[in-house]
Formats: structure tokens, sequence, C-alpha cells
């Protein structure tokens, strides 16, 4: 139990870390981090939209954060790098955060949601998901979704490549919980992966298979020219009836008529009555 209630411990305090950073470099533009463990200590790495910000005026900011991490979380001799995002509309975390504080600042939770959508997709994502949770237009809780791409389709195996990134909307109905999955357009997936996205997508031609592969396409083949000629014979006697329902129509026809027509009335004249 001991190894596995490390691996709990170091989970955890990643979480609180990764947490400390989201409330301190917000305004940073803060894109998410990694951290690694090097034999001469830790190493933090971030990523975000504004380093400047991060490092401060002569490296007093990010030695602050050194410090911070060392008497806080009691990591062993951390380092900090940050490096810059060039394309934020692919980073999920930064887009979370966009997307959170467009809800605090009043926009309608469908305009917000398709929006990020859509500008994440034009940056050349391959897949993306936005989901957003809470009281968004009453009381009651709901739950949004809008996805596009790739993503819908992926499985377990592909879930290493996907960014995720967490967010939260302070408003006075509640909190609304936001998150974002994005594709990078840099995703190289499995074949297997790949095979199945795309044929959803876009579905492959068939490909034609040998006589000796086996002999369940001759079967078919020969199913086919069958079940045509049956059609057919139907068709055909169908038509053979009702032909020969019209041809013993008219008959049919004549008769009623005969039986409808009236019979004349002979009239007797004044001449006729004398004699």
């Amino acid at each position: 139990m001991a190894i596995e209630k490390k691996f709990v411990q170091e989970g955890f305090k990643k979480a609180m870390v990764d947490e400390y950073f989201l409330e301190k470099l917000e305004r940073a533009g803060y894109g998410g981090m990694e951290i690694n463990r090097t034999p001469m200590g830790t190493q933090i790495t971030l990523k975000a939209e504004k380093p400047g910000m991060i490092i401060g005026k002569a490296g007093k900011s990010i030695r602050r954060y050194t410090k911070e991490m060392d008497m806080r979380f009691k990591m062993d001799n951390p380092q900090i790098d940050v490096q810059e995002v060039k394309k934020p509309e692919l980073n999920a975390q930064m887009m979370a955060t966009r997307l959170a504080n467009a809800l605090e600042r009043g926009w309608y939770f469908r305009k917000a949601g398709q929006s990020t959508l859509q500008r994440i997709m034009d940056a050349g994502a391959m897949g993306c998901e936005v989901i957003i949770a809470g009281k968004l237009t009453g009381a009651r809780k709901r739950r949004e979704k809008f996805i596009a791409g790739y993503i819908k389709h992926c499985g377990k195996p592909v879930e290493e490549l996907v960014d995720v990134g967490y967010a939260r909307a302070k408003k006075k109905l509640g909190i609304i919980g936001v998150k974002v999955r994005i594709m990078p357009p840099e995703a190289v997936l499995p074949d297997k992966i790949t095979i199945e996205t795309v044929q959803v997508a876009a579905p492959a031609p068939a490909e034609k298979k040998s006589p000796a592969a086996g002999t369940e396409p001759a079967k078919e083949a020969a199913a086919v020219p069958a079940q045509a000629e049956s059609t057919a014979a139907e068709v055909e006697k169908i038509i053979a009836e009702s032909e020969a329902a019209e041809a013993a129509k008219p008959e049919g026809d004549a008769k009623a008529a005969a039986k409808k027509q009236p019979k004349k009335k002979v009239v007797k004249t004044d001449g006729d009555s004398q004699s």
C-alpha cells in the first residue's frame, strides 16, 4: 500500500501546484505546466502567453515562485522554466480561462461556446470539445456540449494526445464549470484510430477481393441477380393482373350502363285514340 499511497500523494501535490499557478498567473495567460524529476532536482516548465510577467523585473517574480515551491509544497531543489505559447487558440487551458472570463462578463453561454469552438478550429486543430455545466439560464443545473472535428470519434488510446483545460466562472446563480479538450494539428494518430476516424468522416472506397480470397463474395454476387430476377417476376405478375382487370372492366361497365338506361315511354296521340 505504500507505493499506491505515494502515487496518490504525488498526484495530489501536482494538482495543488497547478491550482496555485492558475490563481497567481491568470493575468499572464497561464497555459499549464509540466513537472519532471531529474537528478539535480525538480524541473517545472510553465506555459504562458506573457512570459515576461512571470519572470518579472530582473527575475524577481520567478525567484519568489521558486521559493514558494520549496517552502509550501516541499519540492526538492525546484527550478522553474517559462515557455511562450505562440498559438493560444491551441492551448486548452488558455481557451478554458478565456471562455470562463467571457461568461463572467455576461456573454450568453451558447454564443461564447460556439465562438470559442470556431476560433479553435480556425487555428488548425484536428478536433475540439467544449463543455459548459452549471446553472446557465435558471435555478436548475444543465450541461451543454459543443463538438467539432475528429475528437468525438476518439477513444481511450488517443486520450493522451488530447490537451485538456479546466476553468470556473463565478456568477450570481453559482459557479459554472468549463472544460475544453483540443486535439492539436501535429498529433500523430495510430494507424487503427486513423482508419476509424477517417472512415466516419469520409468512407474509403471498398477494395476488390480476388476469387481465391474466399467464396463469400461469390455467394453474395450470385444472390444479387437471383433477387433481381424474383423482383422482376413479381412486378410482371402485378402488371399482368392489372391489365386483366382493366380488360374485364369495360364489359362490366357496359352491362351496368344497360341496366341503368331508362325505358322509353309510348305516348298515344288523339288520332290513335279515334281509330
